[in-house]
């Protein structure tokens, strides 16, 4: 187990990979294809580099089919043997990973420290072996699971198309949509989240043509989720899905219950058997799996330090930056704290001073061996939206990067403070690290990975997102890829 996490730390499957290669040849829009291009770049980093994909290393989720005929020559039980293996995994001091868990989820909210304890479906079946399937499964694209029942006469397809421009780009697309079909509640939620260990493989349905309904489904959602024109990370483009993979289950007379749940940029899961004669041996991509990618993007030198708003006004949507300078980051606990401080009349801590400054939305792996920071790459913004009238008006920051797109609140809340929002690549967490020259932790120590740090960063690359105006590129980027795609969808079937 402990390997096995490791593993798809740093290296994802050989079919996303390819899969990616694809969908970056056929990019026609400029940003989404420099996005694809700082995924796979950084893919490849990592992988040579034995370090994370993502910062967000993932909660644990175990899938095991146990053989009736196997005995197990141990006290522990396989809750407790797993756990052991995800707390090895994610403490080993080669490549520590990030403990994201937390206890009491409802109180306190405390890390375990350890990643633990892993979510773990078992099922019990015929044979003496014990197949196991690991994934890592992020925040940023958990969250935005849906669920719904809907009644048997209802188009689930419409229902597909209506929500997936709903979840906005805070799963990190390209990626791919899970559906389960059938049972009930939660059987539908635990479908969904099985059929995506499958391998990528759309394009070789394509090809041959759908033998059933479930493959029908997945090829008309597959063109459709694509036509929306959403793209690699909101910014509008040919590509949001890589694939749609379905496992449906009989269900009641009177119920359809449908989930969706999408897996990221950062797809990681691996599948291996064991059957008593030793360790399982997990085979890394091959380097001549990564496409050659080349980026040759214009960018606006900015010194963050001396910016001032008048230059930031003349920042367009769209247009990329190469930042240098200090930045302070901060994420979800570091704004509720700061919010509380204010509502009870308390300063802020001793030496955090957002005066004219950035606030990057980050939660970094801890670095090892000679690392300034372990990979650094945002979180999604959409979470800080709440705060950010109050960190405009009350703390005096200027400009915000995170990922994915931001609500009306937080819009109308940049557009009054004449701010702007910036936005970096999720899924190039190792790509952005290597931009960050030094680091330090300026208050709240005790919150982990969530503490308030200051990074020293030389030329990191971000894009405009929402401007002093309010124009947000998540909404006029796809907007136009969608029209562009519907238009040659109409020609092609004159």
């Amino acid at each position: 187990m402990a390997d096995a996490f490791q593993f798809i730390s740093y290296y994802h499957p050989v079919d996303y990979i390819k899969a990616l290669g694809k969908a970056y040849d056929s990019e026609e829009s400029p940003a989404a294809k420099d996005a694809i291009a700082q995924i796979l770049i950084n893919s490849r980093m990592s992988a040579e580099g034995q370090r994370p994909i993502c910062q967000d290393t993932g909660i644990a989720v175990v899938f095991l089919k146990i053989g009736m005929n196997v005995r197990w020559e141990t006290k522990k039980s396989i809750t407790e043997m797993i756990n052991e293996g995800v707390r090895k995994a994610y403490t080993h001091p080669d490549n520590v990973l990030r403990a994201s868990v937390l206890a009491d989820p409802a109180g306190t909210r405390k890390n375990t420290k350890d990643n633990t304890p892993a979510v773990i479906h078992t099922e019990v079946v015929p044979g003496d072996t014990v197949e196991v399937t690991v994934a890592a499964k992020g925040g940023g694209s958990e969250n935005k699971s849906k669920f719904v029942m809907l009644n048997p006469s209802d188009s689930l397809v419409d229902w597909v198309i209506k929500t997936v421009p709903q979840m906005g780009a805070g799963w990190c697309p390209p990626g791919i949509l899970g559906i389960g079909i059938g049972g009930t509640a939660e059987k539908a939620m635990l479908l969904a989240k099985e059929s995506l260990m499958a391998p990528i493989d759309i394009h070789e349905l394509k090809k041959r043509g759908a033998f059933n309904r479930i493959e029908e489904l997945r090829l008309e959602l597959y063109e459709k989720v694509n036509a929306l024109g959403i793209g690699a990370q909101g910014l509008g483009g040919l590509t949001t899905v890589l694939d749609v993979k379905i496992l449906d289950y009989p269900t009641h007379a009177a119920s359809l219950p449908v989930a969706m749940i999408p897996n990221c940029a950062a797809t990681r899961h691996a599948h291996f058997v064991l059957d008593g004669s030793g360790a399982a041996h997990l085979t890394p991509p091959n380097l001549d799996d990564w496409p050659k990618v080349t980026r040759d993007v214009g960018a606006r030198r900015v010194n963050i330090n001396t910016v001032t708003q008048e230059e930031i006004a003349q920042w367009k949507p769209g247009e990329a930056l190469l930042l240098s300078g200090q930045i302070l980051t901060g994420r979800d606990a570091a704004h509720k704290r700061i919010a509380d401080l204010f509502s009870q009349g308390k300063p802020l801590p001793e030496g955090l001073d957002f005066k004219n400054r950035f606030i990057y939305y980050v939660g970094p792996v801890d670095a090892v061996r000679d690392e300034v920071v372990g990979p650094a790459g945002p979180t999604t913004a959409t979470r800080m939206d709440k705060f950010t009238d109050m960190m405009l008006e009350k703390t005096g920051i200027i400009g915000m990067i995170g990922k994915s797109e931001r609500g009306p609140k937080a819009i109308e809340a940049i557009k009054k403070h004449k701010a702007v929002y910036l936005m970096a690549v999720g899924g190039a967490a190792y790509l952005v690290s290597k931009a960050i020259r030094a680091s330090r932790v300026v208050a709240f120590a005790d919150l982990g990975m969530e503490a308030v740090h200051e990074f020293e960063v030389q030329d990191m690359q971000v894009t405009v997102a929402v401007d002093a105006r309010g124009e947000s590129v998540h909404e006029t980027g796809p907007a136009e890829w969608r029209a562009k795609i519907g238009n040659r969808l109409k020609d092609a079937r004159k």
